[in-house]
């Protein structure tokens, strides 16, 4: 029995279609940004905006706001889909603290508790028991306390101390002031505001700018199993990777849709960029032969005609484009003056610590000319701490000396600058008579372009202020350069086009990075911080990483964030380390099972939007669903058990 066009197109709205894009187009001064845009948003659809900068990322971001309206075209909402945005533009109310602002987030359910709480008030001073009114009053309650319910009106605090913890709070942070948070905390809060508020649709703009490698990951975990809709923009290619299950790029005016995550997506891009190279040649050769036979024709009377058509034929031809993606044609290099001698840096016994905080101790290292080193290991184990060091900005115990002729050139996030210069003139400031031709070409690479060169560094952002700082220091000439977290606030183009830089550079440089796409193929010896120690690692980063058995940074902070303190001081008993073993096995299972019952819900819908629609497939999705839901709660069970 097929079921009738409306039951279908119920269906889908109940269970998928989110939002519609229909034929966008955005344009200004008659320059297409975007050129009839179409695609559609599905429930379970973890998106990832990628694209060159400039090319409109946070513009179509903003269009999905409504924040901006499109040129032509429209976008439309699906049933009563609710979208939330986590906006840059913070306005906290003086006076709140952290647990007070988070319980925004749950509006109607602080209106219910209030009228809850009057009602029950009202009734224990009335005496007029048999009374209509009386009455009318239970009911209200019995209402009110049904719907508080099935909203989370019990569990609401529970999920408040969840968010905000993964999200890197302490509990002794709760009743603080949102007064005596950092731009990157008040962030933070209006990231978990977001969170709480589950809405069917969520657009996040650079979600971890602000995060540290912990709360990043729970961010993952959390996004991983969200159960609506996520559209982002993040220049954390891993966070990409981990979160998204589909990839919209923006190129050439138009979106092509990749129905996978980050690293596939590249996969698949390179392979349609050279299919379109070869269209493109072969289109070209089409044209160079029409315009031959255009000028041939142009000569004769009798073929003029023909010469017009062939002329109108050529006007209606599509040229094909194709994004250059090489970063090594822009020529961007570290200007080095003087050799440095053969000894470049030389540490001993170094040592430091804050108040009764002993950061690390005991560290020896030695650097030679040409060597490229990565700090790695936790936030607050020391990395920036001895970068710090070594470039004379802080003073510490033991020896550190510089080698002979060493120019050091040293990025921090936090940077010195003349605020009332702008951008172009900071820029022009630090340049040499040989890089000051570079100038415009190097901001451009580090997403300042147009009118961006003319902005004051005193309203520059802290993001801004970090990309600046590389590009002056690709403009002067040092031979051994230190890097703290260079990459933060960097696209993706940017972040190799440095890397290209600095592959090519013939100095020395120490790079703290938990950025391992970044750092792969870089770096030729790693020292890792952990628990007030330096240790030396011979090798590159895929080297360290398979010493330690890891894919990745983040899974070495992921093993150990969960180990309890008591278990790093005692180890834990074979039996314990056997159940956690065959509860990771276990855990492995569930989301095995959860990644065969999502790839065949989806098959299923593409049935059903193929139009299917019989009982037997219904019937078959509805299975499906089921057991997803309940491999889903085995595996948060699981997790639970292990953690």
């Amino acid at each position: 029995m097929l079921f009738s066009i409306f039951a279908l197109k119920q269906y889908l709205l109940d269970f998928r279609i989110m939002i519609f894009v229909q034929n966008i187009g955005l344009h200004f001064a008659g320059n297409y940004l975007f050129d009839n845009v179409s695609f559609r948003i599905n429930k379970g659809d973890r998106i990832g905006l990628v694209g060159k900068n400039g090319a409109g990322k946070s513009t179509f971001l903003k269009i999905l706001m409504r924040e901006q309206e499109p040129t032509e075209g429209e976008i439309s909402l699906e049933g009563e889909v609710s979208v939330g945005v986590l906006t840059q533009d913070i306005d906290f109310e003086y006076g709140r603290t952290l647990w007070e602002e988070t319980e925004l987030a749950f509006k109607e359910i602080k209106k219910l508790e209030a009228e809850i709480e009057k009602i029950n008030i009202e009734l224990t001073e009335r005496t007029d028991y048999e009374s209509d009114s009386y009455t009318k009053l239970i009911e209200d309650l019995t209402t009110k306390t049904d719907r508080f319910t099935l909203i989370g009106g019990y569990t609401y605090s529970a999920q408040i101390e969840q968010i905000l913890l993964g999200l890197g709070f302490k509990r002794t942070d709760f009743d603080k002031l949102t007064d005596d948070f950092s731009g990157g905390w008040r962030m933070r809060i209006e990231l978990a505001k977001l969170l709480l508020q589950k809405h069917d649709v969520m657009l996040l703009d650079e979600p971890t700018n602000h995060l540290d490698i912990d709360s990043i990951i729970w961010l993952e975990d959390f996004l991983k199993n969200y159960v609506g809709a996520v559209v982002l923009i993040s220049h954390d290619t891993q966070f990409l990777d981990s979160v998204t299950n589909r990839t919209l790029e923006i190129a050439n005016k138009k979106i092509i849709d990749y129905p996978t995550h980050y690293k596939r997506y590249l996969v698949l891009k390179e392979e349609r960029r050279e299919q379109l190279l070869s269209q493109q040649k072969n289109q070209e050769k089409e044209i160079k032969h029409t315009e031959q036979l255009i000028e041939k024709f142009r000569a004769k009377a009798s073929k003029a005609s023909m010469a017009q058509s062939l002329i109108k034929k050529l006007d209606r031809v599509e040229r094909i484009e194709v994004e250059n993606d090489d970063v090594n044609a822009m020529n961007v290099r570290f200007n080095t003056n003087v050799t440095s001698g053969k000894i470049v840096l030389e540490v001993e016994n170094a040592a430091k610590s804050f108040a009764d905080n002993q950061v690390f101790s005991k560290v020896d290292m030695l650097l030679t000319r040409g060597e490229k080193v990565a700090f790695v290991g936790q936030n607050g184990q020391g990395k920036s701490t001895l970068s710090r060091m070594i470039v004379g900005d802080l003073e510490g115990e033991g020896v550190i000396k510089l080698g002979h002729n060493v120019e050091l050139g040293y990025f921090a996030q936090s940077q010195n600058m003349d605020g009332s210069r702008t951008v172009l003139e900071e820029a022009e400031h630090a340049a040499t008579a040989e890089s000051f031709k570079e100038v415009r070409n190097l901001l451009g690479a580090f997403l300042f372009s147009g009118d961006d060169v003319l902005k004051k560094v005193s309203v520059l952002s802290g993001g801004e202020r970090g990309r600046l700082a590389l590009c002056k220091l690709l403009l002067q000439p040092f031979n051994t350069l230190v890097l703290d977290e260079p990459t933060n606030h960097l696209d993706v183009q940017s972040k190799n086009i440095l890397k290209s830089a600095l592959k090519q550079f013939q100095g020395t440089f120490i790079v703290v990075s938990h950025d391992r796409d970044f750092m792969e193929g870089l770096v030729d010896k790693v020292y890792e911080f952990k628990e007030g120690r330096v240790k030396e690692f011979l090798g590159g980063i895929d080297d360290y990483l398979e010493s330690r058995e890891a894919q990745s940074f983040r899974e070495i902070e992921k093993v150990e964030k969960i180990q309890p303190e008591k278990i790093k001081k005692q180890p834990a008993s074979k039996e314990a380390q056997k159940i956690q073993k065959q509860l990771q096995n276990k855990i492995g299972q569930a989301e095995r099972d959860i990644e065969r019952y999502e790839a065949e819900i989806v098959e299923i819908e593409k049935k059903i939007a193929e139009g299917e629609a019989t009982e037997e497939i219904f019937s078959s999705y509805d299975k499906a669903k089921k057991n997803l839901e309940e491999k889903m709660s085995l595996w948060e069970e699981l997790n639970m058990q292990a953690e």
